[in-house]
């Protein structure tokens, strides 16, 4: 089936499944698309499920300025032929919290590359740039938890810092990065706590937040 074809028929599926419901709760919860269908999760999946990883087919549907083409377009990307460069295309073009999170756990996380490339959209400038440098982060930290000391203090340092002075979205994102890290060991946890004792008490209501959800986390 030529591509043209197959996005045709993509399409029409997504419309058979359309659930208007679902799309008005996503507009009144701030996640805005282009064109939103409003189809669920476990159908979307069902649809990838009958094509299979397919380079050519994953990139016309992230061109598509469409909320399924894009959750598609992460489960159907072969990581093998995803270059560093497309990569950061990609997340260029992520303008909202629930496609950078699925696209990361979808895609991002399985890139040979991902803990550089991680670190690198961290350190940019754009917001969800940095939220899927920290959901990726946080994703392979819950596979793999250990990280060499440069490393670690980098992450650190960035992971606050993104936290007292983020968007909302990006203190989410970095807060989770900065429980998995605390999840692994009890040295992580160790560091985390060393690094914000002094905010307990500080004029900074976000300072003191971060302290009390460190202070929380330590608890469970």
């Amino acid at each position: 089936m030529e591509l043209k074809e197959q996005l045709k028929e993509i399409k029409t599926q997504l419309r058979l499944s359309m659930n208007g419901a679902v799309s008005q709760s996503m507009r009144e919860k701030g996640l805005v698309y282009k064109l939103n269908f409003g189809v669920e999760l476990p159908r979307i999946k069902s649809i990838a499920s009958a094509y299979g990883k397919d380079h050519a087919l994953a990139q016309a549907l992230w061109k598509e300025d469409i909320r399924e083409c894009k959750i598609l377009a992460g489960l159907l990307q072969p990581v093998d032929s995803f270059l560093p460069e497309i990569a950061d295309i990609w997340v260029e073009n992520i303008r909202n919290i629930e496609i950078a999170e699925l696209t990361c756990m979808n895609l991002f996380q399985h890139l040979p590359y991902a803990p550089a490339k991680s670190f690198h959209w961290i350190a940019a400038e754009d917001e969800y740039t940095q939220v899927c440098g920290f959901l990726t982060i946080a994703r392979l930290l819950m596979k793999k938890g250990d990280m060499n000391e440069r490393v670690e203090n980098e992450f650190l340092d960035q992971a606050i810092s993104a936290f007292l002075s983020g968007s909302y979205h990006v203190r989410n994102a970095a807060l989770t990065a900065i429980r998995r890290f605390m999840q692994h060991s009890e040295e992580n946890a160790f560091q985390v706590c060393r690094r914000v004792e002094g905010m307990g008490d500080s004029s900074s209501e976000t300072e003191r937040l971060l302290y009390n959800l460190v202070k929380e986390e330590v608890a469970l």
